[in-house]
């Protein structure tokens, strides 16, 4: 299961499991779409792609609910 991850990793903007605009690369990076964008859609901390995150349904945070760990360096 997906971390789903709160924010953009490069620049801190909230990214809800629920809304659709993260990518993510195979080690679960994430990143707001204006970032993958400037990045070209490469991981900067392992080179993979960055390809759009799939979302998580609201009803289902109970139950599975997605990380509250920041990622973002400010």
């Amino acid at each position: 299961m997906l971390e789903m991850r709160p924010d953009c990793e490069a620049c801190g903007v909230e990214l809800p499991a629920e809304a659709h605009g993260a990518f993510i690369c195979s080690f679960e990076c994430t990143f707001c779409a204006q970032c993958a964008d400037r990045l070209d859609d490469r991981c900067p901390n392992c080179a993979g792609e960055l390809t759009d995150r799939p979302t998580r349904a609201h009803a289902l945070h109970a139950q599975y609910p997605p990380s509250t760990e920041r990622k973002h360096r400010a």
